[in-house]
């Protein structure tokens, strides 16, 4: 046990008991040595300002229950060193998954946390260095404007934003409603209700030209309904499943697929013959079209036949170059 676990737990000690404890006691509870014990009364009476007394022929200590400051309690937020350890682990991927984003804040946050650890002896900081994130194909963000989106989607308010999609290479102006903001291999997206095509859409956060607050309610859709667009179907390209695609991978490929999720409705199978076979709902075949193609010759496309058809001229496409 930590001193600061020590500490948390002395104080419960004391707040509960209706009399006084004796230092033996305190020592077998905490499982600590005398000079321990003496040190945790002095932080917890000097430093944290506890109405903490020793009487000894009163029987030990024991907190004053005519002290104004009864009934006493542990200044802030008190965690155990493993959950300090882990909140500044949890900080850093943070920041990792955001460079940049708020990253005065979680400096501070950071700097807080580790002061708290440092009064804890014998346990160490994290060694972060030694947490590895590589992201691929990151795209660049801008940072105020993520702060404007993320500050209207918790605050329920409606956006006008200037959007350029890469498919047509058009910029339009529309209306929308936030409701989710997504996290996918690596780069940043909102889910949120156009209201100039009358329908939930997806926008990435590095297309979003401008955002600026209407000063309207954002029109919500209920999560039911979310979770059946933005879902159901695979990858970020949303919308109601209408295909389902087959894929037999073979042996060697199946070892690392049979531990994939794909999609959190996908089925799957060992096949007599020592292939894998994953099946899953899909709407748009972009995105799975590209994720098969990374396994060349490992998986074959049985089903449906037009995402065969489209898998076959891809590869007639790069004979011509190769």
């Amino acid at each position: 046990m930590h001193h600061i676990d020590k500490i948390v737990k002395l104080h419960n000690l004391l707040k509960n008991r209706r009399t006084p404890i004796s230092g033996p006691e305190i020592e077998r509870a905490l499982g600590c040595s005398k000079a321990t014990r003496q040190r945790l009364v002095d932080d917890l009476r000097d430093r944290l300002n506890a109405p903490l007394i020793c009487n000894r022929s009163a029987g030990g200590y024991y907190y004053d229950r005519d002290d104004p400051r009864h009934p006493f309690e542990l200044p802030g937020i008190w965690l155990s060193a493993e959950e300090l350890q882990a909140l500044i682990a949890c900080q850093h991927l943070l920041g990792n998954l955001a460079p940049g984003l708020l990253r005065n804040e979680i400096g501070q946050l950071r700097g807080h946390l580790e002061k708290l650890l440092d009064r804890s002896p014998g346990v160490k900081s994290p060694q972060l260095g030694r947490v590895k994130i590589l992201s691929q194909a990151y795209r660049n963000r801008n940072d105020d404007l993520f702060l404007t989106l993320v500050q209207a989607l918790f605050d329920q308010q409606k956006l006008l934003i200037h959007y350029h999609a890469r498919g047509d290479d058009q910029t339009s102006q529309r209306p929308i409603s936030p409701q989710n903001i997504v996290l996918y291999k690596d780069n940043w997206y909102l889910d949120a209700y156009c209201h100039q095509r009358e329908e939930p859409r997806t926008f990435a956060l590095d297309r979003i030209k401008s955002a600026t607050a209407i000063g309207e309610a954002a029109y919500l859709l209920d999560p039911d309904t979310l979770q059946q667009h933005f879902g159901s179907s695979y990858g970020i390209f949303a919308g109601k499943p209408k295909h389902t695609a087959i894929l037999n991978f073979s042996a060697k490929a199946g070892r690392w697929v049979a531990d994939e999720c794909w999609h959190s409705q996908q089925e799957c199978e060992w096949l007599a013959d020592g292939r894998y076979q994953l099946r899953i709902p899909f709407n748009r075949h972009e995105e799975l079209l590209m994720d098969v193609l990374k396994y060349g010759a490992e998986v074959e496309v049985v089903e449906p036949g037009f995402l065969r058809e489209l898998l076959a001229k891809e590869v007639e496409r790069m004979k011509v170059i190769y």
